[in-house]
């Protein structure tokens, strides 16, 4: 209606593994964080009904699924030893994020924070562009401009094996 609006999409439908080298941080990994995009929503029904089969076209089986794959991680500490539990550790994943069978490469910033000796909590943002993957926004009325940049973000718990696993977003 010709006033900006930031929207906020989220869904709770996001799986991952991470394997947490506590002698050698450097050699921790992250598995691929797979995002069923069918269960996005935002505050709008309309909006969301386009999102699933226009603009995400999550309401397609093959492009249900988005994906992350990690390729790198920088910035990790050389070791745990120095840090406390509740001290929050910064770092990147780089990798190739997936959607829509289009693949394009993404650095995330990374927080997380060590809550218990089983327990990692941590959040991780990303801004990308939407033309890398080659996402149209409908002409509809009412929709004078979209932003060019998409903001991706996910908040994370992980929990040691043999643990209660939880995740949301």
């Amino acid at each position: 209606f010709g006033q900006p609006t930031t929207v906020i999409g989220s869904t709770n439908q996001v799986t991952g593994e991470i394997a947490v080298d506590t002698v050698n941080p450097s050699n921790s990994q992250v598995g691929t964080i797979i995002v069923n995009a069918r269960t996005l929503t935002t505050d709008n029904e309309f909006r969301n009904r386009a999102i699933r089969t226009y603009i995400l076209e999550s309401a397609r089986d093959e492009f249900e699924f988005s994906q992350f794959t990690p390729t790198a991680i920088q910035g990790l500490p050389e070791s745990v030893a120095d840090l406390a539990l509740g001290q929050a550790v910064t770092f990147q994943i780089t990798g190739n994020l997936t959607v829509r069978n289009i693949t394009s490469p993404v650095t995330f910033d990374v927080t997380v924070t060590p809550v218990s000796e089983t327990r990692l909590e941590g959040s991780a943002a990303a801004t990308v562009q939407r033309s890398s993957f080659e996402l149209t926004i409908p002409n509809v009325p009412n929709v004078a401009n979209v932003s060019e940049e998409v903001r991706l973000e996910i908040d994370f718990v992980a929990v040691a094996v043999g643990q209660d696993q939880e995740s949301e977003s």
